[in-house]
């Protein structure tokens, strides 16, 4: 197995969120990555891999050119109007009523492409986030020159990135990139598995109107847990995309007994859709340690969720999504990947 990883992720740093009447050092650190690829190193794995330069049309494969310019100059647009934060963050957002005005202030930038507060701006921020989604489109690559299966370690991750909008630690989506990278390439069918704690909200809009792309994701339920408004399981996909997207909204504890049983589901709906190739959206935030979460996974079991998506033989780029029990997240890695290559 090859993995994709970059050292440019560091640079997008000192992020701060939300922590009662402060902000706090935000849980989406360098170290989540960095122990990853010690862990795939100490495992033995596979070479870790640097990943290729891409120009800036991939980047509006799923996303619009506005939105990855604003996301290009925020920092620097940040600076000229005289801030002096280490973080760019919004304080206005559109809502009901109300335009999505062409303004150029960076304030009324930062509400137009966000949805949240939790996906700051900082001085390195553009060039991990763009090197992250080279790492993505380099696995996909890999998989199109004939890998049966390529780890992308991305950070930032991407699955709550929508095509202009940023929110939840997510600024391009990496998962969905690499899945329309595959279709430009002629790869038709393509399913997303998306098991990370939180709904993949992004990844699901940007693919909900389509059936070239199945779309399923296991997640908290949103009645109850972040993103909230999206994620139920009364969302099928419109249009075309009817019946191409599957939601498995699951209660709080859930274990792995509970969540298997959801997975064998979700792989029988894949078994259907007969995809030539599998995307699976791995965010380890599904472990009983992680400190943001309420599910019980353990860490063996992410070796018996590996071996079931695994056994679907499928040509398959896993792509890191969220986790921040950091201390942890490498071994939980690590024993999905082995649990997916057998």
């Amino acid at each position: 197995m090859l993995t994709v990883y970059s050292e440019d992720h560091q640079s997008h740093d000192g992020l701060l969120q939300a922590d009662g009447d402060a902000w706090a050092p935000s849980v989406e650190c360098p170290a989540r990555a960095d122990n990853v690829a010690a862990a795939i190193l100490d495992r033995k794995l596979g070479d870790l891999i640097p990943p290729r330069d891409y120009g800036d049309d991939k980047l509006t494969l799923v996303h619009d050119s506005d939105y990855m310019e604003f996301l290009r100059h925020a920092w620097d647009e940040w600076i000229a109007a005289g801030e002096t934060g280490s973080n760019a963050k919004p304080f206005t957002f559109v809502g009901s009523g109300m335009r999505h005005a062409d303004s150029s202030n960076i304030h009324s930038k930062l509400g137009r492409y966000s949805f949240d507060t939790d996906s700051p701006i900082v001085a390195g921020s553009w060039k991990a986030i763009r090197r992250s989604a080279e790492v993505a489109l380099t696995g996909a690559n890999l998989i199109l020159e004939g890998e049966n299966l390529a780890f992308s370690l991305c950070r930032p991750p991407g699955h709550h990135a929508t095509n202009a909008f940023c929110g939840g630690y997510c600024y391009i989506n990496n998962s969905a990139l690499a899945t329309q990278s595959l279709i430009e390439a002629g790869r038709e069918r393509i399913a997303v598995l998306d098991v990370d704690y939180h709904h993949g909200n992004g990844t699901q809009s940007i693919f909900y109107e389509r059936n070239d792309v199945l779309t399923i994701s296991m997640h908290a339920d949103p009645a109850l847990e972040y993103p909230y408004f999206l994620g139920f399981a009364d969302e099928p996909g419109s249009g075309l995309g009817h019946g191409f997207n599957h939601n498995y909204p699951l209660p709080f504890g859930t274990d792995w007994e509970a969540y298997g049983q959801a997975l064998d589901d979700a792989i029988s709906h894949m078994q259907g859709f007969a995809p030539k190739v599998l995307v699976v959206a791995l965010g380890l935030d599904t472990f009983a340690g992680d400190p943001t979460t309420q599910f019980k996974i353990l860490s063996e079991d992410y070796f018996s969720m590996g071996q079931r998506i695994g056994a679907m033989n499928l040509p398959t780029l896993v792509v890191l999504e969220g986790g921040y029990a950091v201390d942890a997240i490498g071994e939980n890695t690590a024993n999905f990947l082995e649990g997916v290559s057998g």
